[in-house]
This record gives structure tokens, C-alpha cells and sequence, in this order.
């Protein structure tokens, strides 16, 4: 590795992830798409860790795929990779293209870690790019933090590091990254946050906007742990014996807590029992259920099957989770 500038940031924050999140000479995997992020971060990784491990994979989602993952496994052997593995995937599901090849990726890697940690070539500018989508989106909270350093099995390492560092570092080892056109199509919401709406925020504000928006996802990620935590002892003494396969929760705590606290004990316990990540709209009516009782019929809080919804009521005081037909309305 040269010691530019460029180098010396990069490693610096895998050496700070490492010391922080894995075992002394840990052997670790790391997502490697063949773009300037991660070809900077596999260097990187390389010369601070133990093995590393490179994962590439192929989305087959535009012609000659299968060379550029290639070309990328290729890359990692010349950096010192112990080994490179490429996955080839199917891009199918909901959601539209963006969440469907997430879900492929980040299954394919899942699969193919072999018990390793994987590194993710997420920068500061994603970071941003992140909070700003949950501030749109009106998500609270929750989304506003953006991406976690470190969340089993993922590691971020380079979440403090611009992308113009790895650009720069990936100039200075003499790497040619690829550049996906998916990066610069602008019919996804993500590519005009970062060509359009960073850049003018930037010139607006005066620049800094990147760095501000990432220091709030890490306070913001500070704050939501304690309330998360005080919101666990919450759930559990709300918990009571129910009759279905998941416990009852007694109205008189919830109703006595925080709001903050009482809505993060409600979406912890719809998620326990198989709910779909439920929206603001959808707790605040199960919420109704507790603090502005008047007799109303039950929740749809999405989940079940086909044929049956999965449902909240509020019976003898406490909240119960049933499931019932889709012709019975809720």
C-alpha cells in the first residue's frame, strides 16, 4: 500500500472498525462489487487484517456481468485476497429492482461468509444519502440513523470516509474501478440524491452537509439504543399469559409509559410475532387500542397468509394477536 493521503484514511477506519468489532487476526469477508468503494476497502482490509475473504456478486442484471464480477475476483487476488468467490444471483421480488437485488446480494452473502464477518463498502456520502431518504420518507427516527457501523454480520468501516478518498485511493494503487450505470440512471430516487440534490445542498449551505447528516445518524443511533433498551423492560412486563401463540400485552403498562416508549414496545412485539415492519399509521392505531379505547374493532397489522390477516384487539385489557379471514374486514 503507497502511504498517500488517501491510504493512510482509508486504513485508519478499518484499522478503528477492527479494533473495535473482531477478534485479532479475524478472518473476514468483504463485499466486493469491483467499484472504487469496495476495491478501496478489500486494499484496505487486506493490509489491517487477517485473511480476507472477497465475495463478488453478480446481479446479472446488464450484458458481460459475468466479466466484470470476474475482473473484480481478479482485482482481489492481486491485492492479497486469501481467496474470491463470485455468486451469480436472481433479482426477483418485491419491492421493485433496488430492494430485490439488495435482497438477493445480501442473501447470496449471507450464504457464502462461512461464519465470517462481512465488510461493506458503505461511505459517509451513502450515509448521508440514507438519512436524507428517511427524513422523505417521514420514517422517524428509526430510519434517520442510517446505516450502523456494525450490525452481526455486517460491518461498515468506511462510514466516516468520503468517496472521493476511495476514488483517490483506488487512483493511487493504479485500480480501475468499474462504474456501474445503475450509479448514474436517474430513475432511481438514491442516484438523483447523490447528482443532484447533495451537490446543490453542498453549494447551499456551504458546504459540510455530508459530514452533518452522518453526525446525526451516529446521534440519533446513541439515542434510539437507550430508548430501544428502556422499551425491552417495557414489553417485558406488558407481557402477559395469552391463549394464541404469542403472549397477550397488558393495556395498564403500556398506557402508563412514555408514547415514544410504548410505540417501540408495540413494533417490537408486532415484529415478534410476524408482522411486516409496521408504519407509523399502523402503530398509532394499535396504540389507539390503549390510551383512546372506545369500544373500536380490530388492527391490521399486516402478516398472516393469504387467506388470514394477522390482527390486534383489545380484549379484558390487554392486547391479543389473532388471525382472521380476509372476508371478516378489520
Amino acid at each position: 500500500m503507497p502511504e498517500t493521503e488517501a491510504a493512510l484514511v482509508v486504513r485508519r477506519a478499518v484499522r478503528a472498525w477492527l479494533a473495535a468489532y473482531a477478534a485479532p487476526d479475524a478472518e473476514l469477508a468483504v463485499a466486493l462489487s469491483g467499484g472504487a468503494d469496495s476495491l478501496a476497502l478489500t486494499a484496505a482490509a487486506v493490509a489491517e487484517a487477517g485473511a480476507v475473504h472477497a465475495l463478488v456478486v453478480d446481479h446479472r442484471l446488464q450484458p458481460g456481468s459475468a466479466r466484470i464480477a470476474q475482473a473484480a475476483a481478479e482485482a482481489a487476488a492481486e491485492l492479497g485476497c486469501a481467496s474470491a468467490t463470485v455468486l451469480p444471483v436472481e433479482v426477483t421480488g418485491p419491492g421493485g429492482l433496488e430492494a430485490a437485488a439488495r435482497a438477493a446480494r445480501y442473501a447470496a452473502l449471507d450464504g457464502a461468509r462461512a461464519g465470517r464477518q462481512v465488510l461493506l463498502g458503505h461511505t459517509m456520502d451513502d450515509q448521508a444519502e440514507t438519512v436524507l431518504l428517511g427524513l422523505a420518507r417521514g420514517s422517524g427516527p428509526r430510519s434517520v440513523r442510517g446505516m450502523a457501523p456494525h450490525a452481526e454480520p455486517w460491518g461498515r468501516p468506511l462510514l466516516a470516509v468520503r468517496r472521493t478518498d476511495t476514488v483517490r485511493l483506488c487512483a493511487d494503487l493504479g485500480l480501475e474501478p468499474h462504474l456501474d450505470p445503475h450509479n448514474s440512471a436517474p430513475e432511481f430516487t438514491r442516484v438523483r440524491l447523490r447528482h443532484e440534490v447533495l451537490p446543490l445542498l453542498e453549494d447551499v449551505l456551504g458546504g459540510g452537509v455530508a459530514a452533518a447528516l452522518a453526525r446525526t445518524a451516529a446521534q440519533l443511533r446513541e439515542d434510539t439504543a437507550v430508548l430501544d433498551d428502556l422499551a425491552a423492560e417495557l414489553l417485558a412486563t406488558a407481557r402477559t399469559a395469552g391463549t394464541g401463540p404469542h403472549p397477550d400485552l397488558a393495556v395498564h403498562p403500556l398506557a402508563a409509559a412514555p408514547a415514544a416508549l410504548r410505540r417501540r414496545a408495540i413494533r417490537s412485539w408486532l415484529l415478534e410475532a410476524g408482522a411486516r415492519a409496521p408504519g407509523d399509521t399502523t402503530l398509532r392505531a394499535v396504540e389507539a387500542l390503549v390510551v383512546r379505547w372506545r369500544g373500536q374493532g380490530a388492527v391490521a397489522v399486516g402478516g398472516g397468509t393469504p387467506a388470514r390477516r394477522l390482527v390486534v384487539e383489545r380484549r379484558h385489557g390487554r392486547l391479543t394477536l389473532r388471525l382472521r379471514g380476509r372476508a371478516d374486514g378489520a
